[in-house]
């Protein structure tokens, strides 16, 4: 038996890994995209590097006609593919007297063939999601196969005293507030124990179990002086209930550790399917399975047994002592629900709860993770999955999947204010990406995967307000998490004859009828010549970081990620930030990886993988076979940093005692190395890019780009390619300010290459030179990137950009305004003598465009480029000068160049700026259930007013 093989069968460390070969299949890969240059891909990217959008069939109440049209509205659009969602028909909606049709039934699968036939022809891809909503599941389940969860009751006695209670209360005290219960669940009182608080040992217990035998209703039980607490455990079968499931796929959610009863459901679907239209393999690239939030689902029939054939004891008497009180999405509601503990008990106990937590995931990877790939692989076509939630390994278990997924968000509850701040108070304000992300890059990159996909840009609140800037600035932070294509949350099925706003399950108001649709495709060009570089090349890293997720299934058990309701380093994030902002790369890794990485001359590699530096973020318990590991590494010239403390404890309660002495024995040995393994307290404030600079310089951690003037809103990737040549992408994720700053690339890099930028937004790329000095200067406007590329191409037109200030500049002021109303027929005509954000006019509440005109005079036309710069605006930008078009800016410095269209005399100058629709749509709200629905929820607080149109200043000069 191999090394590998041992690790992954008696899961050694953090579990078994599977990392399975990835299998081209229809739609993967552009046709003949090894014999085009990089530069044709980027220039005219095939339809595969666009974006997919998640296609909402809501409430399956879908006519052929009506798919064949939208399919070609995408198409028009730019959008490369379309993952095919049936979902709950949303509430408080005009269905316009259309049938639902249910999952499955012969009628839904001729949809599917409609839809497949069209896409084919379109050249669109086309992925389906397993089921319907999330989990999946379904009433055609027997009661075997439904989801299982355990559950504690807990409540505080002081006696002497007889208590006096009901079989229903204990079970009504054990029920988790789930988001989604299913009414048909039903819980079973398994124990019933009395404990001292605080309790030190179990011998301590009352064992009450033996009152359940008796089959009564109402229990007498009496309670020795003192504190105690009355525990049940409860195990509740078909717990919870698919989240907005459609006809046929709606009901108690699927046993997703029970392995039969998932290749059951996975093989009824696929066989409904093939039965009808044939080998799915000849429609779809991809099988789906959307995020993991199995709403704390524990348990299975075989649990008890399991694990105490892979942990080597009986968890059961113990098992209501590792468990806390939970609610919706399996988040504790409570951390200090049960009793108190001794420090020794408490030991033991959370060592036990690591044992649980690792079973559980251990199980999912096999039972379900494995089952699903091997599933999708049987059916030839590729697996992709949101691997993650509470129960899942956040690494391992997205590198068994062809296509691993993260995902992002606008706004919701948490209103991240992406753009607008870099909190270091909160690691998720500020940021498009969610923690999660950054796990499932790095296990793509670990299993050698480069195409990394994102539920992109979900929005939950603001639905009618986001803009394509505020799109792009999204997607370029989850670029730099390391995302390298996108699939837009998402695109309603939406008839047009539905009343205004239409059919609206989630989304961003991706709609025909928004305004700004007919400019979506500068978003989608964009996106697609950013994915088709990324996706053919290697995100470098040569930093490693554990996070300590053994620590926190030890002490407070799993979180549901990507929104964890707490963790135990929630500043995690902003390490690798500030080491992305400073040049350096990071990926996360685990003790699997470390376990089954080659140590050579300071090397730390696991496949393509290599990693000189190994940061581990407060760790305190870990395997002794880590560290032995982690020696070799130190030995032989690697570099490891504990943040706040030394690993000290083991992992696990079986031979516990002997572990710790070997992780100590370890650490000392390690710490003989004090240059190469080292102790670092974090910053108080927990700003780590004023903090990692110094330890960068201390230790020699040397960067692939040295960033003069770092930001907090700017970060930077490399890649490499396979022929060997690099590019850099650099972000500006600030919707408001720009950014100077002088690179100095490595010799490696630059050594008889030369540097170019691609420009994404046209296709177009420009030689760029270094200063005398050998460094390049970077301008970055707000909502900028920048990608530069070093090659072996030489000769190339100069990058020369519009610049945002010149000579001879004059500002324009008193314009004429027309607002032209998007969804009433009106229009109405102003003047305004000063440019101002329209929330700040009476138009506050407009939507549609607004045309800014007025003349100004030129003596004579001037011998360098006369450039135009609208200053501040809110929305996509249309200029046009004389009636000749200048172009159109949807994001940052709105600049135009007006050469070839200017005239001497006088000249007309017409500017449209296309709104959002946010204000309008809120005035609606006493009228219209659904824009009271996205704009005016009960219990949360009014949406701000949006700014829109053009503030200005508006200026012309002439490019120095």
């Amino acid at each position: 038996m191999n090394r590998r093989t041992f690790i992954v069968q008696s899961a050694l460390l953090t579990g078994g890994m599977i990392i399975l070969p990835s299998l081209r299949v229809r739609g993967a890969n552009p046709v003949n995209a090894e014999k085009l240059t990089p530069y044709d891909l980027f220039k005219n990217p095939d339809a595969v590097y666009r974006p997919f959008v998640r296609w909402w069939w809501n409430g399956n109440r879908v006519q052929p006609r009506e798919l064949i049209r939208e399919l070609q509205v995408l198409k028009e659009a730019g959008v490369g593919g379309v993952e095919i969602n049936p979902v709950k028909f949303p509430g408080d909606t005009d269905d316009l007297g259309i049938a639902p049709l249910e999952w499955l039934s012969g009628e839904w699968i001729d949809m599917l063939k409609a839809t497949f036939d069209e896409a084919k022809r379109l050249g669109l891809t086309c992925d389906l999601i397993v089921g319907s909503g999330w989990p999946f599941g379904g009433e055609f389940l027997k009661s075997e196969e439904r989801g299982q969860v355990m559950v504690i009751g807990v409540t505080k006695l002081e006696g002497p005293m007889t208590y006096e209670t009901s079989v229903f209360n204990l079970l009504k005290e054990s029920d988790p507030r789930i988001s989604a219960p299913y009414s048909g669940r039903t819980p079973e009182l398994l124990s019933l124990r009395l404990a001292p608080d605080p309790i030190g040992r179990l011998e301590e217990e009352i064992n009450l179990s033996d009152l359940l035998k008796e089959g009564r209703e109402m229990l007498q039980i009496r309670i020795p002086k003192g504190k105690h607490a009355l525990y049940s455990l409860v195990r509740i079968s078909a717990f919870g209930g698919v989240i907005n499931g459609a006809p046929g796929a709606d009901g108690p959610t699927l046993n997703h550790l029970d392995r039969k009863a998932v290749e059951k459901y996975l093989n009824h679907m696929s066989s409904a399917i093939e039965g009808r239209i044939g080998s799915l393999s000849g429609y779809v690239r991809a099988l789906f399975t959307d995020s993991m939030e199995l709403e704390g689902a524990n348990w299975t029939d075989d649990m008890a047994e399991t694990f105490a054939a892979r942990r080597g004891y009986d968890v059961m008497p113990f098992l209501p002592y590792l468990m806390f009180k939970t609610e919706g999405m399996g988040n504790v509601s409570d951390y200090n629900y049960g009793v108190g503990m001794s420090p020794e008990f408490k030991d033991m106990v959370e060592r036990m709860r690591f044992d649980m937590e690792i079973t559980k995931a251990e199980l999912f990877l096999e039972r379900f993770t494995k089952t699903y790939v091997d599933w999708c692989h049987r059916l030839n076509v590729k697996s992709r999955a949101q691997a993650y939630g509470r129960g899942f390994f956040p690494l391992e278990t997205s590198m068994a999947h062809d296509i691993p997924e993260g995902e992002s968000w606008t706004t919701n509850w948490l209103q991240h204010r992406i753009g607008e701040e870099m909190s270091n108070e909160d690691y998720r304000r500020g940021r498009s990406y969610t923690m999660v992300n950054k796990y499932v890059s790095s296990a793509a990159h670990l299993a050698g995967k480069r195409l990394v996909s994102a539920e992109e840009m979900t929005n939950t609140y603001r639905v009618f307000n986001m803009t394509l800037e505020f799109l792009k600035v999204g997607c370029d932070m989850n670029a730099i998490a390391g995302i390298t294509h996108s699939v837009f949350h998402g695109f309603n099925y939406s008839p047009p004859e539905a009343p205004f706003p239409g059919w609206i399950r989630y989304g961003a108001y991706y709609n025909e009828k928004n305004n700004w649709w007919p400019y979506f495709k500068h978003v989608n060009d964009y996106r697609a010549r950013i994915s088709s570089m990324l996706q053919h090349a290697d995100m470098y890293a040569d930093i490693a970081i554990l996070p300590p997720v053994n620590d926190m299934w030890t002490t407070i058990g799993m979180q549901n990620e990507p929104f964890p309701s707490t963790t135990n380093a929630p500043y995690m994030s902003l390490l690798w930030e500030a080491m992305h902002k400073m040049g350096n790369g990071a990926d996360y890794v685990s003790e699997t990886i470390i376990a089954d990485a080659a140590v050579a001359k300071g090397w730390l590699s696991y496949g393509r993988r290599k990693y000189n530096t190994l940061f581990l973020v407060e760790t305190e318990r870990v395997y002794p076979a880590t560290l032995a590991r982690l020696y070799d590494f130190v030995a032989s010239g690697g570099r490891v940093f504990c943040l706040e403390k030394y690993p000290s404890k083991s992992l696990g309660w079986k031979d516990h005692e002997r572990n710790d002495r070997e992780v100590a024995e370890w650490v000392k040995k390690l710490r003989a190395f004090p240059e190469r393994f080292a102790l670092l307290a974090k910053p108080e404030d927990n700003d780590f890019m004023a903090w990692y600079p110094a330890v960068q310089q201390k230790y020699d951690l040397t960067p692939f780009a040295s960033v003069e003037n770092p930001n907090p809103y700017v970060m930077v990737n490399r890649y490499i390619r396979d022929d060997g040549s690099e590019f850099f992408f650099f972000v500006n994720s600030s919707l408001n300010r720009e950014h100077l700053t002088s690179v100095r690339f490595p010799k490696e890099v630059t050594s008889r290459r030369y540097g170019w930028i691609w420009d994404p937004t046209d296709g177009r790329r420009y030689r760029f030179y270094p200063d005398k000095d050998g460094s390049y200067l970077l301008y970055l406007g707000p909502a900028d990137s920048r990608i530069v590329v070093f090659d072996g191409a030489k000769e190339g037109e100069a990058w020369n950009p519009l610049p945002v200030r010149g000579a001879n500049s004059r500002t324009l002021e008193g314009w004429d305004v027309e607002l032209r109303h998007s969804c009433k027929d009106a229009t109405e005509k102003t003047h305004f003598f000063v440019l101002d954000d329209l929330k700040n006019t009476p138009y506050v509440d407009f939507t549609g465009t607004v045309v800014y005109a007025r003349k100004f005079h030129v003596a004579a036309l001037p011998s360098r480029r006369t450039v135009l710069n609208l200053g501040k605006v809110w929305g996509v930008a249309e200029v046009s000068l004389n009636g000749k078009s200048c172009g159109v800016s949807w994001y940052g410095n709105r600049l135009f160049d007006l050469s070839g269209k200017l005239k001497a005399g006088e000249n007309e100058l017409e500017v449209k700026v296309i709104t959002t629709m946010g204000n309008y749509v809120q005035t609606l709200k006493d009228e219209n259930k659904i824009a009271a629905k996205w704009t005016a929820r009960p219990g949360r607080a009014p949406q701000p007013k949006q700014s829109m149109g053009m503030g200005g200043p508006v200026v012309l000069y002439e490019a120095e």
